[in-house]
């Protein structure tokens, strides 16, 4: 397609883009604006609010890693912004394109290339949506285990972006544990390939270092990961305990063990009751589901080793836990609805801790925002060391203005997070959201993680202003 000189872009630039991808490159005002922002709930308001704060000059769209890397080199070149872009699912503000450029559009890069059944791996490339990449895998046998609320819309490359994490992930892992090796596109344009093997003493992790760091260091095109048998049996257990840390440290107990259950969900008193009432059940408490898959004695065991812990609960059997299953995506796409009315705010907070101070956080947030928006919670993610808060807030702006309102219940809520020695983010990422805290969290290294994006991206084109970069 012919080139098209916008406000902002040289043509140059564009006639050079123009040439490398012909009819995969758009300019048009309807593509910059499908474009111009993520699911980031601020940038909803925003719109919502009747504004647009931020387009790119044009989107890409590669099909091999050679697309990618002849895009950066000349980026790089001619100082170009360049925003990786996987399915846009992010909801913390990591593809809005800050300053303009172009969005580089990974979903045409979408085959599984390689299944290695005797090491349990899989290459992919980065492009492919999560629930097509598990389709695959189901059909010869295998899973990845990673079940984020997203997976409709959201890319393995976006999962690795943002270290994401599953539905699953107590026994599974987040995406971080399951991956074996990389391919990535440097901010010159230069392509690395690490090794796949299951573990290495050869240096510093390069995997890691890209995993999480959300386009600013490199686009990542394609990935080598773990993979597993479809469980033989699925089991679930739902039990209502009389308080939050009743349901907590029984789930501290089991954990310890050596226990991994695949689904892990307390919810906490409100948020149970809005659980409980889709099954047209009417009980007081804290709800507890927990979710076994695997071997079928593997399964069996488990339950039994956990039932030890749920004494002091009342047994709901698993009525709860296998329609939450059969319904566990659904609640994401409700969102929308509440958002469209004229003055509510809505949206979801991940934050992390210990399980020494894991209680610290819940009662600090909780007390940030009482009185400003309703507060939800549940508690999911468990591990041996610790546990994910996942809140939700619903508010009325009422006559303030809404992005302001936004604004501070943010502002409460991290500000709490941080006093009370929790993590900002658990599986989301930092995007533009939550950068004004990621120093506070990293302290010192947050000046090696500037000094790490200077080095390998000196002319600040890959996602600029992301992660309270400069």
């Amino acid at each position: 397609m012919k080139a098209q000189a916008i406000p902002g872009t040289d043509a140059a630039v564009l006639q050079a883009l123009s040439s490398l991808f012909g009819e995969r490159l758009s300019t048009r005002k309807t593509d910059r604006i499908a474009y111009h922002r993520d699911l980031f709930p601020g940038a909803q308001l925003t719109v919502r609010e009747g504004d647009v704060m931020y387009w790119p000059d044009a989107i890409v769209w590669p099909e091999t890693v050679q697309d990618v890397a002849a895009l950066l080199r000349l980026a790089n070149e001619r100082r170009i912004p360049v925003l990786p872009c996987g399915a846009g699912s992010s909801v913390v503000g990591g593809v809005v394109p800050v300053r303009g450029g172009v969005i580089c559009d990974l979903k045409r890069m979408n085959r599984v290339v390689h299944v290695d059944e005797k090491s349990l791996l899989f290459t992919a490339e980065a492009g492919i949506i999560g629930e097509d990449l598990e389709r695959e895998l189901n059909a010869q046998g295998y899973t990845l285990g990673h079940f984020p609320s997203s997976i409709y819309c959201s890319t393995l490359g976006g999962w690795l972006a943002t270290r994401s994490a599953g539905q699953m992930s107590t026994r599974y892992g987040k995406i971080e544990d399951m991956i074996v090796s990389l391919e990535a596109v440097c901010p010159s344009g230069r392509v690395i390939q690490t090794k796949a093997t299951p573990r290495s003493a050869t240096g510093p992790d390069i995997d890691q270092l890209l995993v999480g760091s959300e386009g600013t260091l490199g686009i990542i095109t394609r990935a080598t990961m773990r993979m597993h048998h479809l469980p033989e049996e699925r089991r679930f257990m739902g039990v209502v305990f009389d308080s939050v840390e009743e349901g907590l440290e029984a789930i501290r107990l089991i954990m310890r063990t050596g226990v991994r259950p695949a689904v892990v969900r307390l919810y906490d008193t409100l948020d149970t009751a809005l659980a409980l009432s889709s099954l047209g059940l009417e009980v007081d408490g804290n709800l507890l589901i927990l979710g076994f898959e695997g071997r079928k004695r593997l399964v069996e065991t488990e339950m039994n080793i956990a039932r030890r812990y749920l004494t002091v609960g009342k047994d709901l059997g698993e009525e709860p836990g296998r329609w939450w299953y059969e319904h566990r995506y659904k609640v994401s796409y409700k969102q929308s609805i509440i958002l469209s009315g004229t003055h509510m705010v809505l949206d979801t907070c991940e934050v992390g801790g210990t399980w020494s101070n894991i209680l610290d956080v819940y009662h600090a947030v909780q007390k940030a925002l009482d009185g400003y928006v309703t507060v939800l919670a549940h508690f999911s993610h468990a591990y041996a060391n610790g546990i994910n808060i996942y809140f939700s807030f619903v508010g009325d702006a009422g006559e303030k203005p809404p992005v302001p309102f936004y604004e501070e219940m943010w502002k409460r809520a991290l500000d709490a997070v941080v006093a009370a020695g929790g993590s900002i983010s658990h599986h989301h990422g930092i995007g533009l959201l939550k950068a004004p805290w990621l120093r506070q969290e990293l302290g010192s290294l947050f000046d090696v993680f500037v000094a790490l994006k200077k080095e390998l991206d000196p002319n600040n084109i890959l996602n600029p202003g992301k992660m309270g970069l400069p």
